[in-house]
């Protein structure tokens, strides 16, 4: 495999064929760094985390002894950006009003008043 670093990214979700040292990304050709929510639309618990974590973790899992190629890592930032919206559209995850750009970018937050 050629020494090039890969990448996918989405509106929520990068992913890198590397690894971090002392705070940069190093190309390593089997492994995958997870970089979410890079703008801070979303404020993020434990809980929030974990899922996305343990997500990530299982999609990387089931592509073990496949080629890593940029379908593979965009197929996997398109899973995580769908388990986002689940975790906001079930209150797991909220938008952060504190964000440079408030978009709604997974859709309106869901209140109890009738608009």
């Amino acid at each position: 495999m050629e020494k090039m670093l890969l990448k996918t990214t989405t509106r929520h979700v990068r992913i890198f064929t590397a690894e971090v040292v002392n705070n940069n990304l190093q190309f390593h050709p089997n492994k995958l760094t997870l970089d979410l929510d890079p703008d801070n639309e979303f404020i993020w618990n434990e809980e929030s985390l974990e899922k996305v974590n343990c997500k990530f973790s299982e999609l990387v899992e089931e592509r073990v002894g496949n080629k890593l190629d940029d379908y593979e890592l965009r197929r996997i930032g398109s899973e995580i950006e769908g388990l986002i919206k689940y975790l906001l559209q079930n209150g797991i995850l909220s938008y952060n009003p504190e964000c440079r750009v408030m978009n709604y970018s997974m859709g309106l937050p869901k209140t109890n008043q009738v608009l």
